[in-house]
C-alpha cells in the first residue's frame, strides 16, 4: 500500500484536489496576497489560479507531481516558454482585474535574475496547511532532486516566503539573491542547488 506521501504523477481528474490543496498552502502567501489582496473571494480565486497554472503552463510543459496533501510543479531544462492563448490571457485578466500589471512586472523582474545556464526549476511546490509536518513537501522535493541530479543538472526556484527558506537550505539549497518587487510587492528569494552525483 502506497503511504498518504508517496509522490505520483498529477493525472488530469487530479486537477480540482490539486487547485484546492495549493489554494490552501498558498492562502497567506506574500506573492499570492498582493495578486489578490481582496480577502472576500479569495480562496476560490487562488484555485482558478493554480488551475491555469497547471492545466495551461506547467501540465503540458513541466513534471508535475503530487501526494495526499501536496504538489510540485517542476520544468526541466529546454522546455519552451509558451505564450498563453487569447483564452488563458481573458482567464488571467479576469482573476486579478486592476492588479494584472503586477503580474507582469514581477514575471518581467523574475525573469531578468533568472539563471542562463540549464537547470530544474521548481515552481510551485504547496502542501496542506493540516498536513503540513507530515514530509509531504519534503517527499516531492526529494523527488525532482533525484530526477534533477541523475541528469547531472542543478536546480533554481524563488521562495516567496522568508519563512520557508530553512527548509530549502536543509536540501542543499542557497540564497543567490533578493528581487524586490516594487509598488509595495513581496521580497524574492532566488535559491539555487547544485547537482549532487552519486555518492
Amino acid at each position: 500500500m502506497q503511504s498518504p506521501n508517496t509522490p505520483k504523477p498529477i493525472e488530469t481528474g487530479d486537477t480540482p484536489e490539486i487547485t484546492r490543496i495549493l489554494a490552501r498552502a498558498f492562502g497567506d502567501d506574500p506573492m499570492m496576497l498582493w495578486f489578490f489582496p481582496d480577502e472576500d473571494g479569495r480562496g476560490e480565486r487562488l484555485a482558478e489560479w493554480f488551475d491555469v497554472m497547471l492545466t495551461h503552463k506547467y501540465g503540458p510543459l513541466g513534471h508535475c507531481e503530487r501526494t495526499d496533501a501536496a504538489a510540485a510543479f517542476w520544468t526541466p531544462p529546454g522546455t519552451a516558454e509558451q505564450h498563453p492563448d487569447e483564452g488563458t490571457l481573458a482567464r488571467i485578466d479576469g482573476l486579478l482585474g486592476e492588479h494584472v500589471a503586477r503580474l507582469g512586472e514581477m514575471l518581467e523582474l523574475v525573469g531578468e535574475a533568472a539563471p542562463q545556464e540549464p537547470h530544474w526549476y521548481l515552481a510551485v511546490l504547496g502542501a496542506d496547511p493540516a498536513a503540513q509536518g507530515n514530509g509531504h513537501g519534503a517527499a516531492l522535493l526529494l523527488s525532482g532532486l533525484a530526477k534533477a541530479d541523475a541528469a547531472g543538472l542543478p536546480v533554481h526556484l524563488e521562495s516567496s516566503k522568508q519563512a520557508n527558506i530553512g527548509f530549502y537550505e536543509r536540501f542543499g539549497f542557497t540564497v543567490r539573491g533578493e528581487i524586490h518587487v516594487p509598488g509595495g510587492g513581496p521580497t524574492l528569494w532566488s535559491m539555487w542547488r547544485e547537482a549532487r552525483g552519486e555518492s
